[in-house]
């Protein structure tokens, strides 16, 4: 994979009580980056854990900012987009469903012109419990609402693993604190006419904990993010 020498990519990983599926995640990304050859940082941005997460995490080359409570996942990615020093930025879910692995796919086509590319669990391979149906059901339903106002298809608009140019991640300004931020990073993006492109990855099941999602109260915040995320991009 060729990247500029002056490059440098920060991934970004915002946590909540995972200490059942840190460490693997931080192994398995070095692995891939030292693999890749790349300038890079791991940021993980814990957001108040009560267990030992943040610990865990400091013990395997990641810089580890801590929220002192739990703030939200917006909340988290803007803290870490604050301190990230690439001009690449990769974000990951903290749970473990995000295969380190596929990091490359999501950073090649930022080298070929894309300016957001989303790492889509729809168009790849989801396995077995690894998304609980009513999620699965409300993500489309949000993806064709989205295409409905954008006229521009994504599949997986709320996937969490995706990579960035840092100068267009910046021209958005995230406001969102909660769950939703994806989405106002995705209708911001469609909207102001940035390129995004979307790449199959693997969504595996999590080793350990539960999501943190809320089916009802956060799908309600999506939904509403989505219309005012419109309105006043």
């Amino acid at each position: 994979m060729s990247v500029p020498k002056t490059s440098a990519v920060s991934i970004i990983i915002p946590v909540f009580n995972e200490e059942k599926n840190i460490e693997d995640i931080l192994l398995r990304t070095n692995a891939v980056m030292e693999s890749l050859e790349i300038p890079y940082e791991i940021i993980v941005v814990d957001d108040g854990s009560t267990d030992k997460t943040g610990w865990l995490a400091s013990r395997h080359k990641a810089r580890v900012l801590n929220n002192g409570t739990n703030q939200g996942k917006g909340y988290a990615l803007r803290k870490g987009l604050r301190s990230a020093n690439g001009n690449i930025v990769v974000t990951m879910d903290g749970d473990g469903s995000h295969r380190p692995e596929d990091i490359q796919d999501l950073l090649t086509p930022l080298l070929n012109g894309a300016d957001i590319v989303i790492g889509s669990r729809f168009a790849g391979k989801i396995e077995k419990g690894a998304i609980k149906r009513l999620h699965v059901v409300g993500n489309h339903l949000f993806n064709v609402l989205i295409m409905l106002l954008t006229r521009k298809l994504v599949t997986d608009s709320q996937s969490g693993f995706r990579a960035y140019k840092k100068e267009v991640i910046e021209k958005i300004k995230i406001v969102s604190r909660g769950y939703d931020v994806e989405t106002e990073l995705t209708v911001k993006a469609l909207k102001r006419g940035f390129v995004v492109q979307e790449k199959p990855i693997t969504c595996e099941r999590r080793k350990g904990g539960y999501t943190k999602l809320d089916f009802f109260l956060d799908g309600f915040k999506i939904l509403k993010a989505i219309l005012k995320t419109y309105a006043l991009a």
